[in-house]
This record gives structure tokens, C-alpha cells and sequence, in this order.
């Protein structure tokens, strides 16, 4: 991780980056408890990590990462994000926009909310994404 990415993701985590993150965990947490919401709580989680440190990474559809469809790119994959669209990620995205809201008052928070706005439209359909270095 270079420095520039280090100072901003210290930055992120003390303005509302944590929270945000813990609001994952839980929505994660949630779908583990419920056995059949295994797949939706291991993207969750990955995405959790995600939001803790979003600066020198991104996130990517698999299929584009890796060349080929899996079963998260796929029929499956689309049903499992409609699913998680109804049940956590309008809350999530919610939460996002309100926060990216929150900072673009101010100058020093124009790139935290451009990343919570990315973080947005990720909690609305996470299921076949991945996280690599940017």
C-alpha cells in the first residue's frame, strides 16, 4: 500500500469508514446466523474489509478479473443479488449516501464521500465481486 493510500485509509477509518464497515459485519453476521445466508454473509465479510480500507483497492466484477463466469457471475449470482438488494443492501447503500452526504460539506471530505458513493452502488449488488489492488 503506498503512503498516499495509508494516510487516506487512516483518515477514512476516523471519519465514519469503521462504522460503515461495522454496519457489514453485521448485515454479515446476520446472514451466517441464518444458515441458507452463507453466500450473501462471505460477501459481506469481503466487502467489510473492504470498506475498512477502500484507498489502493477497488472492486471489479469476477468474471472480468478472472475471464470466465462463475457461479456468483451467473443466473445464480443475479437471484442472489436481488435477494440481498430486498433484505441488506438498500439499508447499507443507505447509509453510504448519508454519510457521503455528510462530508461533501466539507473540502477535506470530497474524496471520502466519492468513495462512500462507490461503496453505495457496491452494497446494492455485491454478489460476484471481487477486491483487488488498484
Amino acid at each position: 500500500m503506498s503512503p498516499v493510500s495509508l494516510l487516506l485509509n487512516i483518515l477514512w477509518v476516523v471519519l465514519g469508514g469503521f462504522w460503515m464497515a461495522l454496519g457489514w459485519v453485521v448485515a454479515a453476521v446476520i446472514m451466517a446466523i441464518t444458515i441458507i445466508g452463507l453466500p450473501w454473509a462471505r460477501a459481506a465479510f469481503n466487502i467489510a474489509t473492504y470498506t475498512l480500507f477502500p484507498f489502493g483497492q477497488k472492486a471489479v466484477s469476477r468474471d472480468e478479473h478472472l475471464g470466465r463466469s462463475d457461479v456468483g457471475t451467473g443466473v445464480l449470482g443475479l437471484i442472489g443479488n436481488i435477494i440481498w438488494l430486498v433484505l441488506a443492501g438498500w439499508w447499507l447503500a443507505l447509509g453510504h449516501v448519508v454519510t457521503a452526504v455528510i462530508l461533501v460539506v466539507t473540502i477535506v471530505g470530497i474524496p471520502f464521500a466519492w468513495a462512500h458513493l462507490k461503496l453505495a452502488g457496491i452494497a446494492l449488488w455485491p454478489i460476484g465481486k471481487t477486491i483487488v489492488p488498484a
